[in-house]
């Protein structure tokens, strides 16, 4: 299977044959979070579509090495140059705490939340700030072949010369440096710095009242968000390596601006192969919070958002996502969710009864064996071309049809094989846990999904309410289980919850 995976090239624009560059291994970088504030549901479609293509490479055999940075300093809010402030050093002087409290606590939220969506860490998770020495390293790398620039304590990308020099920039966002003149922020405090409105800072002199800095040759300040991600994709993976993979919004700036850097640095682009994932919309637009079209993973497990008519559990929404391929827009809506629930359930209740039978032997490999066989080597050849999850999950709800036939005496077991049957049950068992990442979960009779893992970050969050004293959101979540009939008891070793 390994030689028939194809894989759509962002870069290149195009399906492409994969081929690792080492026989067996496969070095894979995802650009992760940004910890200032909670995790967005989009970028939880992107972290689930990545846990997909991590899982499934894995059952091909590979092995594969998976870095998924922490981005702890340096991005700028707006994703502007030098005239804003990083993002985390705002809520932390917002909120009078240090930076580091605050990237601990949104980043115990996002391992919480991955941990819900059943999402595998990654075998790396490095952090900005603790990559400084390099990223030093790289911007004086830069410099000396040219490429890069010093101004009043900043050091900014050189585009121009980049483009001449390799004639690459914007290839993966398809932007041109004279698109890019005319996008320019002229009203940029800094802008007269650079000689081209497009260059990028790669270190940025902090101002007296930024709270992350660190000394360099050119000024004490901190690294640009770019950076980082090409010096720990190298430093983990190597100068060249497979898959770099995010979201569709990181193409420009932040992958084009990596792609610079790295050929600045190492005279080469990062990795063969380019891998975005696509937008998630709500009730078919773009989400926004000015508008009132958001919504939150924990609004989803609740119900409690203007959207929803029900709650739904944190399989469904991991189902509903995979009904998409992670290239194509998603559009969650109330009545998708529905559907997603339904089929979620018929998946899981197909596998329970796939894994209660028997052969009673004597079956020969008739009409009905060959459909099952085609099927199984279906959804395989849907995993193949480009990670295809929502065809791969259509033959396997082509098998469940069967699966219910062959138990309610429809079809007949004398038209399979008992070798047949036993690789439907193991195919269809690795599909679900093994590739798709699903779990099981049980259900109330209301339908509602209740799961341990989600209930206790609840209790928690609660519990933090309470220590910081901030009674109007434990009063909330209070209220909010209440009336989903959930019952919180106190006790010297914690909350417990149980059905009323």
């Amino acid at each position: 299977m390994k030689n028939e995976l194809q894989v759509f090239n962002s870069y290149t624009g195009k399906k492409e044959v994969f081929k690792p560059i080492n026989e067996g291994q496969i070095g894979m970088y995802v650009c992760g979070p940004t910890v200032y504030s909670d995790v967005h549901l989009g970028n939880c479609r992107t972290f689930v579509s990545f846990d997909v293509l991590f899982r499934y490479l894995q059952y091909l055999g590979y092995k594969v090495r998976y870095v998924r940075n922490i981005t702890d300093v340096g991005h700028l809010e707006g994703d502007a140059d030098t005239d804003a402030e990083d993002k985390i050093s705002k809520k932390a002087r917002i909120e009078q705490l240090e930076p580091m409290q605050i990237v601990q606590h949104y980043m115990n939220g996002f391992h919480d939340m991955m941990k819900i969506f059943n999402v595998l860490p990654p075998q790396i998770e490095p952090r900005a700030t603790g990559h400084i020495v390099e990223q030093i390293e790289m911007v004086q790398d830069i410099i000396d072949n040219g490429l890069a620039y010093e101004a009043n304590g900043s050091v900014y990308f050189d585009t121009l010369k980049f483009a001449e020099k390799h004639g690459v920039y914007g290839k993966l966002s398809g932007r041109k440096i004279e698109d890019l003149m005319a996008e320019s922020r002229d009203n940029l405090k800094n802008q007269d710095e650079k000689r081209h409105p497009s260059d990028f800072a790669i270190w940025i002199k902090a101002a007296p009242e930024h709270l992350m800095r660190w000394k360099s040759p050119w000024s004490v300040g901190f690294p640009g968000w770019h950076l980082e991600c090409s010096v720990m994709s190298t430093k983990y993976l190597g100068e060249k390596f497979d898959i770099h993979g995010g979201g569709n919004d990181l193409k420009f700036p932040h992958h084009e601006n990596e792609i610079a850097q790295n050929y600045g640095a190492c005279g080469h682009a990062p990795c063969n192969y380019w891998l975005h994932t696509n937008m998630l919309l709500l009730n078919g637009k773009k989400m926004s919070k000015s508008d009132g079209n958001s919504i939150m993973p924990g609004e989803l497990f609740t119900g409690q958002s203007p959207h929803l008519t029900k709650a739904y559990s944190p399989m469904v929404v991991r189902f509903f996502m995979l009904q998409s391929h992670y290239s194509s827009t998603l559009d969650l809506t109330d009545e998708a969710l529905q559907a997603g629930e339904k089929g979620y359930r018929r998946l899981m209740e197909g596998q329970k009864a796939l894994q209660s039978m028997s052969h009673p032997g004597g079956g020969t490999a008739g009409t009905l064996d060959k459909e099952i066989n085609a099927a199984i080597d279906q959804a395989f050849a849907d995993m193949n071309d480009d990670f295809n999850t929502p065809k791969a999950l259509a033959s396997l709800f082509e098998l469940v049809t069967k699966i219910n036939s062959l138990k309610g005496g429809q079809l007949s077991f004398s038209d399979l094989t008992s070798e047949t049957l036993e690789r439907l049950k193991k195919t269809f068992n690795d599909f679900i846990f093994s590739i798709l990442g699903l779990q099981e979960e049980s259900f109330d009779s209301s339908g509602d999904g209740v799961v341990d893992g989600l209930m206790q970050l609840i209790l928690d969050m609660r519990q933090q309410a309470r220590t910081n004293k901030d009674w109007g959101t434990s009063d909330k979540i209070r209220d909010v289980l209440k009336e989903l009939d959930i019952v919180v008891k106190d006790g010297k070793e914690g909350a417990t919850w149980s059905k009323g």
